[in-house]
């Protein structure tokens, strides 16, 4: 994959972490751009990339960069994904794909149009153990699904001096747990079970109705430094925290509780599938332990290793059994899916990464849950979702 060059927008907490993932996979990153050429200056000579655009334009207009991964405020992924495609770029985007799903819908339209590869950055499906749980699903030993219930928590908004763009609609959107980090659990469940969602039931809940926002700029997930001397408030309409009820095509059943106010929690996603063989749970705080409960023999945990799962999930592991693989290894292997498929070049094959499309039905998804709350009842999703 040398030929292929890469050019990484955003240069916060998720920009470097891309910038790393892919420099892992032997693939070349061209450069950087961040907020301004201070920025831009600064991650390029951190990360020792060769170059610190200025703007996104120069990135387009850059003909050795074949593609281009867009870690940026929420705002800005719809023009910069359109821009991208349109100037013939493969884009890896970072959750959500656009601010509303009249945007996604028309980068799906684009994607298609253009024959070009465009990938969502959905890594959580890149735990070797998720991608096990998704093979034994499809292999029949969990049987028919009956419920999945689960959780998305942390707790890096605990206090209301916390801080982030995040938490201002105009930024991320209207929701931000349920956007932020339940979109990586719907994601996932989908993935693993390949059930749809056909109805949703939300509440949700805004924790701090104001935040002291710093006079200055807040880097996000950073360790606890000095307290910002100088603060203002600034009111907040997004959820710190919700509870959604599920109900997937077929019948099965599902809960999912998001929360960014959980003492103690830093980054948990959770798991139970409920199946008519088997149950399966995994947690991402022990990511390389899958547990696997029966009714009639002793229950398993499986351990990640690649003398014990199948081929599929084999493939996404680098590591033998005992050498743990966790966060930045999802997102080598979801870029490797996204930079194998490129170099197939057959855009005709099942994707192998989560597509545009995953990124819309997401969206949707929001969509349904914000209405559903804000109408108190449940909320039926109807139309294309691909």
């Amino acid at each position: 994959m040398s030929e292929i060059q890469v050019a990484v927008v955003g240069a916060g907490f998720i920009g470097p972490v891309h910038v790393e993932a892919i420099q892992r996979l032997g693939i070349k990153v061209a450069g950087i751009l961040g907020v301004s050429d201070e920025e831009s200056r600064a991650a390029a000579h951190q990360l020792g990339l060769p170059r610190a655009y200025r703007s996104f334009e120069e990135i387009l207009a850059d003909e050795a960069v074949r593609a281009v991964h867009i870690a940026t405020p929420n705002r800005l992924h719809y023009p910069m994904a359109k821009a991208a495609l349109e100037a013939g770029k493969h884009v890896m985007c970072e959750k959500p794909l656009a601010m509303d799903s009249t945007e996604s819908a028309e980068l799906v339209a684009l994607a298609r149009k253009t024959g070009l590869v465009a990938g969502v950055n959905y890594n959580i499906r890149y735990y070797p153990l998720c991608l096990e749980a998704a093979d034994m699903r499809r292999r029949g030993d969990l049987g028919d699904v009956y419920s999945v219930c689960g959780s998305y928590v942390q707790d890096w908004l605990f206090h209301p001096t916390d801080y982030n763009w995040r938490v201002l609609a105009e930024e991320g959107g209207a929701l931000r747990a349920v956007a932020d980090i339940g979109t990586h659990w719907l994601d996932l469940v989908h993935a693993i079970t390949g059930l749809e969602v056909e109805a949703v039931c939300a509440d949700l809940a805004t924790v701090y109705p104001a935040r002291q926002r710093p006079l200055g700029e807040v880097e996000t997930f950073k360790g606890k430094g000095a307290a910002p001397t100088k603060t203002e408030p600034v009111e907040i309409a997004t959820e710190d925290y919700g509870c959604v009820l599920i109900r997937f095509a077929g019948g099965a059943r599902g809960c999912l509780q998001v929360s960014q106010v959980t003492a103690g929690r830093k980054n948990c996603l959770r798991y139970e599938i409920a199946g008519s063989k088997c149950a399966l749970s995994w947690c991402s705080e022990q990511p390389n332990e899958l547990w696997v409960g029966h009714r009639d023999q002793p229950n398993e945990l499986l351990l990640r290793d690649p003398a014990l799962v199948s081929d599929s999930a084999r493939r996404f592991i680098n590591y033998p059994g005992g050498h743990n693989e966790g966060f930045p290894d999802t997102f080598k292997q979801c870029f490797r899916a996204f930079y194998d498929y490129i170099k197939a070049g057959d855009v005709s094959a099942p994707a192998t990464f989560p597509m545009f499309a995953d990124g819309h039905r997401e969206i949707l998804l929001c969509e349904a849950i914000l209405r559903s709350h804000r109408e108190r009842g449940w909320i039926e999703l109807k139309g294309d979702r691909s």
